[in-house]
């Protein structure tokens, strides 16, 4: 089985830049195809010139659509490596827009090289202009094709069609144990969850913002199931008497769980003199 590891990952990442690098470089094609303007630009030198001449002898050069299929193919295997990120709103219509258009711009701009009537530095702006925005356009279209059709062989669960994945659904219980009850959302179909701790011994931190339902979806919980497995508790009630009421209907409910039966007390920290135990606790 293979195995995705980092190494792996930049490995086939610096093979992707390399082919998207070599497809660039051979548009130096527009070097040699418009060099009369780029010598009016006093921008040649005679080693670009040697180099130039010796990569024309190999015929890559020759004819500016041969340079043009192959500067494509490389580019296309590059799409192949491409992931970018997520989105919901990708369609094939506008990724086909892009594409076509700029294979399109990237092939006719070709024409620009066999028109007579231009001057050489125009034709060389237009024809570098043109292929330039082509070649960007075959890039845009060709990821947003590739990514789409990654997404389709492997969806991704977290998307807003699954709205989530799919969780634990049963009840894994022991003398421990903490288990809330939850609903969650798979492909459209609202299911029961459980959401298991099966050791608090280890500890059990709750986060939350005011109101979002900490002591009703989990303290409480904890309270009750507690309770009713024996369990002896120190709670402090800051939102005096909700907790404790919980609390002290279930010591009533659960005391013959308990081997010893114990006693139920509440310190009022507003009021620290009275001290209530389990007669004079109000219901």
């Amino acid at each position: 089985m293979a195995m995705h590891t980092g190494e792996n990952e930049q490995g086939l990442k610096k093979v992707i830049d390399m082919t998207r690098m070599i497809a660039i470089v051979v548009l130096i094609h527009c070097y040699y195809n418009c060099y009369d303007a780029f010598k009016h630009w006093q921008l040649t030198s005679n080693i670009s010139d040697d180099l130039l001449r010796n990569i024309s002898r190999t015929g890559l050069l020759t004819g500016f659509l041969k340079t043009k299929l192959i500067a494509l193919s490389f580019l296309l295997v590059s799409l192949l490596g491409v992931k970018g990120r997520k989105s919901e709103t990708l369609n094939y219509r506008i990724a086909f827009v892009y594409l076509v258009t700029g294979l399109i711009i990237y092939f006719i701009s070709g024409l620009v090289l066999i028109s007579s009537d231009l001057d050489s530095e125009i034709m060389a702006v237009s024809y570098m202009f043109l292929t330039g925005i082509g070649f960007i356009l075959v890039i845009t279209g060709g990821g947003l094709i590739t990514r789409i059709i990654k997404s389709k062989l492997n969806p991704n669960v977290f998307n807003k069609e699954n709205e989530t994945f799919p969780q634990e659904e049963r009840l894994l219980k022991n003398e421990f144990s903490i288990n809330l009850p939850a609903r969650y959302n798979l492909k459209g179909k609202m299911r029961k969850s459980w959401i298991n701790f099966i050791n608090p011994m280890r500890g059990l931190l709750v986060i939350g913002s005011p109101g979002s339902g900490k002591s009703y979806f989990v303290v409480e919980h904890v309270i009750k199931q507690h309770i009713k497995k024996g369990f002896y508790m120190s709670i402090y009630d800051y939102k005096y008497d909700d907790l404790t009421k919980l609390a002290y209907n279930h010591y009533l409910l659960h005391l013959k769980n308990y081997a010893i039966p114990p006693a139920f007390y509440v310190i009022n920290f507003d009021d620290n003199k009275r001290v209530y135990n389990q007669h004079t606790v109000i219901r």
